[in-house]
């Protein structure tokens, strides 16, 4: 998904007519000015929505653990912040939140993961958490971690919260079928900018979460006029409005509304598609490496 950019983008500024973060006074028009205070998530994942109603537009998705610098709660019940991880800005349910935990020291690996209320298999969970989340671990119980909330997540499937994975393609490649969401970040569903920024935070790449904010950060662009026979694994090919990562020299991996889900697709066939529908030319390609 993209949105276009101003001087001060709207989806990275906290201010608001009527409220700004104190470190924008001078800067930006508002009635005041106020210092967040800082936020964990808490909740398995938490909708980031352009207005503060549950029905409103999804921007993003914030997963447990991600940190949020908040400077309003509604008598609505959300929150209004921005994150520390990407820098969006938005509204949360409040009840997703809570106040900063111990540091992570594990994240999730399996696409998506069960909070148990003990260490039984048997036991309803409590919450689900999604590939990408962190948890602060205090011990293990058998095969479970036992969380510093008091949750137990079972061993297999997390990894130290510093650990990376090698191939952002092989991360995207494990989405394969999820269904298509705006905003989505998870298994539950994902937008093509969310798969991207899934796939290479696992690797250590930071990411902006828009494919125009992507388009302009990630790696170097290729020479123009654009040689698709010369794309790799990894090259992140740009329309305006998507992105789709390169899975080999003949096949992109994207999540798209055309298959309303992740799916491979041949690269020439995508493109031809693309323009025909009325998406327009690859506007770049960008390599990571």
């Amino acid at each position: 998904m993209a949105r276009a950019q101003t001087p001060f983008d709207p989806r990275l500024t906290p201010a608001r007519p009527d409220l700004a973060a104190k470190h924008l006074e001078g800067q930006v028009t508002a009635a005041r000015f106020a210092d967040g205070r800082a936020y964990e998530v808490v909740a398995g994942r938490a909708p980031m929505r352009k207005t503060p109603a549950a029905a409103a537009e999804m921007l993003t998705e914030a997963l447990a653990g991600e940190r949020v610098t908040v400077y309003d709660v509604g008598e609505d019940g959300f929150a209004w912040g921005q994150l520390a991880a990407d820098g969006y800005v938005g509204y949360v349910p409040a009840g997703a939140l809570g106040p900063p935990g111990p540091a992570p020291t594990h994240r999730v690996t399996a696409l998506r993961t069960h909070v148990l209320p003990a260490p039984s298999v048997r036991r309803p969970p409590l919450d689900s958490l999604p590939f990408g989340s962190r948890v602060a671990v205090v011990r293990t119980d058998g095969a479970f971690a036992v969380t510093a909330a008091g949750g137990f997540v079972p061993l297999a499937h997390l990894a130290p919260a510093d650990s990376l994975q090698a191939d952002p393609v092989a991360v995207a490649e494990t989405f394969l079928g999820a269904p298509y969401l705006w905003g989505g970040k998870t298994v539950a569903g994902l937008d093509c900018s969310g798969l991207v920024q899934v796939a290479l935070t696992a690797c250590g790449i930071a990411c902006p979460r828009d494919t125009d904010m992507q388009e302009t950060a990630l790696g170097r662009p290729l020479d123009t006029p654009i040689d698709l026979g010369a794309l790799r694994r990894g090259d992140l090919v740009f329309w305006k409005g998507h992105v789709a990562l390169v899975r080999d020299t003949a096949t992109l991996l994207h999540a798209n509304a055309h298959h309303m889900a992740v799916a491979t697709e041949p690269i020439a066939a995508a493109v031809a598609r693309i323009v025909a529908s009325g998406g327009g030319a690859v506007t770049s390609v960008r390599r990571l490496a």
